[in-house]
Parts: structure tokens; sequence; C-alpha cells
């Protein structure tokens, strides 16, 4: 077993200590460290992760977790916690279940994102995997820009936005959400094509099957254009870029809290699907 969480964040320096005492005598910790430290050979050494934080630490490490194949086990420390399935006491409660096997586990899709550029004779100019999302920015001098769509070699649509944002499942209830798009099942294998604020009435997110090919090119960008991963990696975008988004290979694994549903915790982190609040319930 491994421990991820930034020691330079107070709370979860603590936590990391406390864990670390806990899981004496029950598992044998490998390391404990921060996620951009850690070697591919520790991490193909050990059976599960913990992952103390909040999504943004979460989404880093299921990142470079997936290609090593490792379970991810989610303990919040942060403020929403979307993807961190267990508190610190639920963590410590269903631990003999988890490590026991009777736990379940499901594999998220993530996706591949690849930059060409068409002057450098289409070399790749960048890569990465993203759990929530890629997407496309206007960037400074904030003007909007013009993009074409094409899904598995057929025209789409043109888009005037502020940018883009191709999501997956787990995504979909972030970045995406914000913009208008669709929340999905997490065991869809789909993607979500969302505009941001587009210049149009009627451009509309859409849901593609998880096999397609999406590819953008551009007609006017900004200086400041970039592309990001997660909100965490991005790169600036040349005019003849073509920003190519697929399914990716491995997909992350996370261990699931049987104590708490998926509806749970749209219900319980976002409000959704709540009845109104009636006047006489708030006096």
């Amino acid at each position: 077993m491994i421990l991820f969480g930034d020691p330079e964040k107070g709370p979860v320096a603590e936590a990391m200590r406390d864990f670390a005492l806990f899981l004496q005598n029950r598992a044998e910790i490998i390391a404990s460290c921060h996620i951009a430290k850690c070697t591919p050979e520790i991490l193909r050494s050990c059976n599960y992760a913990v992952v103390l934080g909040g999504d943004g630490t979460i989404i880093s490490a299921a990142r470079n977790l997936s290609e090593a194949g490792v379970p991810v086990i989610g303990v919040n420390l942060g403020k929403l916690g979307f993807l961190a399935e267990f508190s610190v006491a639920e963590f410590k409660e269903r631990f003999a279940d988890i490590v026991g096997g009777k736990a379940s586990i499901e594999t998220r899709m993530m996706l591949g994102c690849r930059v060409c550029g068409k002057s450098q004779g289409g070399c790749e100019k960048f890569y990465s995997k993203a759990v929530n999302d890629v997407f496309i920015t206007a960037g400074p001098p904030f003007r909007v820009i013009e993009l074409k769509i094409a899904v598995d070699g057929q025209r789409v649509a043109s888009c005037v936005s502020d940018g883009l944002i191709v999501s997956t499942p787990t995504g979909s209830t972030a970045y995406n959400l914000s913009a208008g798009g669709p929340i999905l099942d997490d065991s869809m294998q789909a993607m979500v094509i969302t505009p941001i604020c587009p210049h149009s009435l009627s451009f509309r997110p859409i849901v593609i099957d998880a096999g397609s090919v999406i590819q953008i090119t551009f007609t006017r960008i900004n200086e400041g254009t970039t592309v990001s991963i997660d909100g965490q990696v991005s790169s600036g975008l040349a005019l003849d870029d073509v920003v190519q988004i697929t399914r990716e290979r491995n997909g992350f694994k996370v261990v699931n809290n049987s104590q708490r549903t998926r509806w749970d915790t749209l219900a319980t982190k976002l409000d959704w699907a709540r009845n109104p609040r009636y006047k006489s319930e708030l006096t």
C-alpha cells in the first residue's frame, strides 16, 4: 500500500502521519510521498494507493496510477471531495473489507489528448491523459475564438465561443456541468462535447461514443489560447495546430464505498434533485 498526499499542506501532512500509525501491523506501507516524486517501480509494487486530499490531488494521482493499474482509495481532506469515496472515519471502518477484497473496484475511462503542429510536419508537440476533461480556452486578449470540430473524420460543427470542453463521465459533474452539459453515469463509455459560451443559441452539448476520435482545428485563436488537461496541465496552441482526443487505453481504478451510491454523492455534495424549500420550512 502507498500513501499519497501533499506534505506542504498542514492537514494532509498530519493525516499522512495519522494513517501511517493506523496502518502499522495492518498493511505494509511501501512509500509515503508526493505523487510527482513516486517512481513507476514503486507504483507497480503496491496493491492500493490511499490518496489523501481533495479532488485535485486524486485527479493528479489517477493520471499517474492508471498506467500501473493501482486502485485509488480516495480519502477526502478537501472541500467538495466529489471523487473521494471515503471520509477518514469511513476508510478506517471499511479498511478490513477493502484489503480483504470485499470492496468493489470500478474502472473509470480516461481521455488521451494529442496536439500536433502542421508547421512541424504533423509532429506531436503535446500529449497527456485526462481524468475529468480536456478543454480549450480562449485566453488573452480574451476575444472569442473559432474552431472546427470533426468526429471520426466527419465534420460536426464550427464553433465561435470562449472555448470547448470534452469530458469523461467522471468529469461530467465538473467543468462540463458548470457550462450546461449533462451528467453522465460513471459506468458509461461516452464523451461529452460542450461549448463554452457559444455565440449561438442552437449549439448544445452532445454525447458521443467513447470509441470516437475527436479532431479540433482552428480558424481564429488568441495569443493566449491553450488546451488544458483537468485544469492542471496545459499547453499553448498555434493556429495550425490539430488537437486530437480519444479514449485512453487504460482507465483508472477506484475503490467504491459501499455505504454511498453515485446518487447519494450527487444529492449530498451537489444538491442534485433536491425538492424546493418552502417558506414554512425556513422559519
